[in-house]
């Protein structure tokens, strides 16, 4: 089985908190089913759900090369410079990432609103980007953009590999049966 998700934001991409913030457990009644990967309480958008440990593996691991894609809204508008540099690589304090794709977007349509919104700066312009990436490490995407001096202010992972969260809203799942493959 696979389950998509699309996670709000402020929730934990596990079932169990022992300091009483919101959950997976909060949205999903399935047993013995688990987070293919991950995000961060403060990004929203796809997360990937099974109970196929094969599955899961294929999905998390970095080594299998499956493409992540991210709507990312960031501060201050993004000069051609930033962006070759987040498609080159990015020096972080654990290395350099591998390639990325990006690309310049509008806000995304149909996009929910976010609860609590996203700071709003009249001084401050925001850029929308979309990075595509194939590695998983701890709050990349936000790392990466904060190296290029452009801090993220909204992380919304919409696909990874040929799943998409398509019209599901936040806290809204849709369960694949016999999903047992990429």
């Amino acid at each position: 089985m696979l389950v998509l998700f699309n996670k709000p934001y402020d929730v934990l991409s596990q079932f169990t908190d022992g300091n009483g913030r919101s959950t997976l457990a909060n949205y999903i009644n399935i047993k013995k089913i688990y987070a293919a990967g991950r995000l961060d309480k403060d990004s929203e958008g796809l997360l990937l759900l099974t109970d196929n440990g094969a599955l899961q593996n294929k999905v998390a691991n970095p080594k299998n090369k499956l493409e992540k894609y991210y709507w990312v809204q960031v501060e201050n508008e993004v000069n051609d410079e930033a962006i070759q540099n987040l498609v080159q690589g990015v020096e972080l304090k654990d290395g350099l990432t591998k390639p990325a794709k990006v690309k310049r977007i509008l806000e995304p349509e149909n996009l929910w609103p976010r609860d609590p919104p996203v700071r709003f700066r009249k001084s401050i312009p925001t850029q929308w980007l979309e990075i595509v990436i194939r590695e998983g490490r701890n709050r990349q995407v936000r790392r990466m953009t904060a190296a290029v001096g452009h801090p993220t202010l909204r992380l919304i992972r919409h696909r990874i590999g040929d799943w998409k969260l398509n019209e599901l809203q936040p806290g809204e799942s849709t369960i694949l049966e016999g999903s047992n493959s990429l």
